[in-house]
Order: C-alpha cells, then sequence, then structure tokens
C-alpha cells in the first residue's frame, strides 16, 4: 500500500514552502522518520521525514518548486509501483501551476533552473499588475458573496495583514498573485510603493516621523531580488562577463533580505552603545565550567547575558512587547531569541518561557538550540514567538555592530567581541574583560532614556552577577 509524502503545515502561519533538495531519490529505500527532503520557509529550512518506511516511488515536486502545504509531493510504496521515469520527472499539474504562480510572485525562475528544476517550454508571464491596476482588477472581478473579514483571511497572511493596517491599506483590493489568489508580501509592498505619499499620508501617528528611504528607490527594494539586477547606470561600466559569477539567491538568503527590508521600513531604528565590564562573570565562569560540564552543560557568555537581558525585561516591559496597529502588545511570557549564524544565512531559534530557566537551563537551551539548528533538526515552533532577540557577532571578533529589529519585536542586543582591555580603575591602569553591548530599539514606542535605562539594568546584573540567585 502506498503512503502520500505531503507538505508539511510549518507554522499556523505559514501557507506553503520550498523544496531545496531531495535527500532520496526514486528507487531508494527510506526507513520511517529518516530525512526524506529539505524545505524552506519564511519560518525555518527544515530537514523533513518520511512518514513511512518502504521506497520512493514517485517524486511529484522537484527540488526549487514552491508548493501549497498538504499538497503531495512524493509517494512511498514498494518496489513494484516505481513510477515510469517519463513520469517521475514531470511535475504535478498542481506543482506547475504553483511554481508558475510563486514564480511570478517572487521571481523564482532562475532558482528552480538552478536548482534542477524540469525543463519545460519558455512561456510569456501576464505582466504583474501594479498598485492602482490590481485595485481595479479586483474590483471588476466577481467573488463569492464572503464577509470583508472572510475575504482578508482567505487571501492574506497574518503578516500581510498587520502590514496592510499599518498603512491603513484594504487587503481585499488587492489582487494577489499567490496560491488561489492569496495576497503576498510583495503584493503588499509593491501596492504601498505604487500608491506613494497617497498611502503614507494615511499611516497612523506611532508610525516612525523620522525620514526614511523612499521603498520605490531603496538600493534592496523588496521587488527586486538584488540591486544588480536593475538597469545599470549608463555612467557606470558593463563588467566583462568572463570577470563576474552570477547566482540566483538561495531560498533563506531571499527570505533574510525581504524580512530585513520590512524591518527596516516598519521600525525607527535606534542604537545605544555600553561598555560593559565582564570581569566577575569571566570569574564565575572558570568557576563553575567544569562544574556545569559534569552535568552535560556548556556555560558560555550567552547565559550570562541572557539571565541578566531576562532581569531588565522584567523591569522595562515594553521592551518585550510589540506594536499593533495603535495597540501596544505586552507579552507576559518572555520567549529569548539567539541567533544561530550558519553556512548559508542566520536563523533566531526561540527559548520559550526563558524567565523560569535558570542559568544551567538557559546554558542548555542556547547549547540545544545551536547544534539543532546547524544540524536543520528545529521544529517550527522553536523558530516563531520571541519577544526579544540577542545576537553575537563578537563571536567572530566584532567590537559591536548595529542589529536590526526581528520583527515584530520592538528590540535586539548585539553582543560585541569580549576580551581583556586596558581600563582606568581609581585613577590606575588596569586589564578587566570588556565588551560592548549594543541595543537596537523601535524609536516609535521606546524612548532614548527608556532605552538606555534597559542597557544600564543589563550593565548591573552582568557587572554585579549574583551566582546565587542564577
Amino acid at each position: 500500500m502506498s503512503t502520500p509524502v505531503v507538505m508539511p503545515q510549518m507554522g499556523e502561519s505559514i501557507a506553503e514552502g520550498t523544496i531545496v533538495r531531495w535527500i532520496k531519490q526514486v528507487g531508494d529505500s527510506v526507513d520511517r522518520d529518516e530525512p526524506l527532503f529539505e524545505i524552506s520557509t519564511d519560518k525555518v529550512d527544515a530537514e523533513i521525514p518520511a512518514p513511512a518506511a518502504g521506497v520512493l516511488t514517485e517524486i511529484k515536486v522537484q527540488a526549487g518548486e514552491t508548493v501549497a502545504v498538504n499538497e503531495v509531493v512524493a509517494t512511498i510504496g514498494d518496489a513494484s509501483e516505481i513510477a515510469k521515469p517519463s513520469e517521475g520527472a514531470q511535475p504535478s499539474e498542481s506543482a506547475k501551476a504553483t511554481a508558475a504562480t510563486q514564480s511570478q510572485a517572487d521571481g523564482a525562475g532562475p532558482l528552480d533552473k538552478a536548482q534542477g528544476g524540469p525543463s519545460q517550454k519558455k512561456v510569456q508571464p501576464p505582466p504583474k499588475p501594479n498598485g492602482r491596476e490590481s485595485a481595479a482588477h479586483a474590483s471588476a472581478t466577481p467573488s463569492a458573496p464572503l464577509s470583508h473579514d472572510d475575504v482578508r483571511r482567505q487571501k492574506s497572511s497574518p503578516l500581510v495583514r498587520r502590514i496592510a493596517k499599518e498603512h491603513n491599506v484594504d487587503v481585499s483590493q488587492i489582487h494577489g498573485s499567490g496560491l488561489g489568489g492569496r495576497v503576498t508580501k510583495h503584493d503588499i509592498l509593491d501596492y504601498i510603493g505604487d500608491q506613494g505619499s497617497g498611502i503614507r499620508d494615511q499611516e497612523p501617528v506611532l508610525e516612525s516621523t523620522s525620514p526614511v528611504a523612499d521603498p520605490r528607490t531603496s538600493a534592496l527594494d523588496s521587488r527586486s531580488p538584488l540591486p544588480a539586477q536593475r538597469p545599470s547606470d549608463p555612467q557606470s561600466p558593463i563588467p566583462d562577463p568572463s570577470r563576474v559569477s552570477i547566482e540566483p539567491l538561495s531560498v533563506m538568503r531571499k527570505k533574510i533580505a525581504e524580512h530585513m527590508v520590512m524591518s527596516q521600513r516598519t521600525s525607527a531604528h535606534v542604537h545605544s552603545v555600553f561598555h560593559v565590564n565582564f570581569s566577575t562573570v569571566a570569574r564565575i565562569r572558570e568557576q563553575k565550567k567544569a562544574e556545569y560540564e559534569q552535568v552535560g552543560a556548556k556555560l558560555t557568555y550567552m547565559a550570562f547575558i541572557a539571565k541578566a537581558v531576562i532581569a531588565a525585561l522584567r523591569r522595562f516591559p515594553i521592551v518585550n512587547a510589540s506594536l499593533d496597529g495603535d495597540n501596544i502588545v505586552y507579552k507576559k511570557d518572555i520567549n529569548l531569541g539567539i541567533a544561530v549564524a550558519l553556512e548559508a544565512g542566520l536563523i533566531v531559534p526561540v527559548i520559550k518561557h526563558a524567565d523560569e530557566k535558570n542559568l544551567l537551563g538557559l546554558s542548555r537551551s542556547i547549547a540545544d538550540l545551536a547544534e539543532r539548528a546547524r544540524a536543520k533538526q528545529l521544529k517550527p515552533d522553536e523558530v516563531h514567538g520571541g519577544t526579544f532577540t540577542i545576537t553575537n557577532p563578537g563571536q567572530f571578533g566584532s567590537q559591536f555592530g548595529m542589529p536590526i529589529i526581528n520583527q515584530p519585536q520592538l528590540a535586539i542586543l548585539g553582543v560585541g567581541t569580549i576580551e581583556k582591555r586596558p581600563l582606568v580603575v581609581d585613577d590606575a591602569i588596569a586589564i578587566r574583560t570588556m565588551a560592548y553591548l549594543t541595543l537596537g530599539y523601535d524609536h516609535r514606542l521606546i524612548d532614548g532614556a527608556t532605552g538606555d535605562q534597559f542597557m544600564a539594568e543589563v550593565k548591573q546584573q552582568i557587572e554585579n552577577f549574583d551566582i546565587k540567585s542564577a
């Protein structure tokens, strides 16, 4: 009996996923829960296990194609059920339609070809309607008698609805290029950009009043995967094709680019940098390192920083909040995101209920999430729901950075390299273990005074760390 393999639901707000590569090929034997293929979504990259043991008899969706959740992508059965090459090599009709739709929405055509997608006859796609044409098309197209709220829920994700709410845009008036007419993030950002100052005049009072770049002229406009793909400056020399190498963006890199540009457009970024003395923490770490290793935990500076951040978030709950339109959403849980650098990008697994863990528990959680992130074994709920993020560029020697906020959060902490430096103590030069900590925060809700008070609390917690209460 054959078993269908479907695109899994990788989170409540995720409607589709892209198959990055097939780990198994047609004819290969697979065990239950053995990695079968790798997918990428806007939340996580993950290896998907086989739902049953048997032989991979058919691959319906090729690497590089994007399909909706619960779509059948392969079949596991007996060796006698293996599909003929001509059948197995062609994607399903629904996969073709999905790939075509995704290609129009996200510019994924080059990615399909580069990642081994099937060779297909080129078809000129219809031009993507701009914001005004989209509205006209939406109003002229007959639709089922759904209520306004039903239409919004049916044709857009929570992220799209949040962006629409912030810009006073009616999602039902936008022609969606996603699956089943779903309005994608590209659609809403294109619509906002095409409307220009008319939309910006309608923005809520809480939107940033600081000068921001026009989204239509931004170097990282989400409508262009790379600035190099824009028409070149006539005065700029055309590079010799033999002297350049052009590669398509990976799915993860594209998602990171979209998320970073969206964050810059959404939040009014401000940064505060504090010089922090880690000498007390360094001494405690040396004293307790062997003790922690005996119970299977690696005591790192990050665990101490996380503990200090938790204490500061309790004192300043606005830093742990988020903005929903004209409402401030205060979070009762402290869910710490810890950025992990991967070969192909960055991922931020989340320690849920971090405020309920002691120093040992934080050490174990940080090490476990980082290890599974690099092995692509994270679960979907382990990469969303964060309320505050810590990133550590200092591990590569950076003195400090100006990190971009991880939406929809309001703040992010950047950790610089921790090293011994000369310091003036009681009018004398002393050697201390020091580091710069940077807080990036959303000035729409967090004032400079609040941001600095928060950082002063983090500094105080680190410099006077109490191991007895940890």
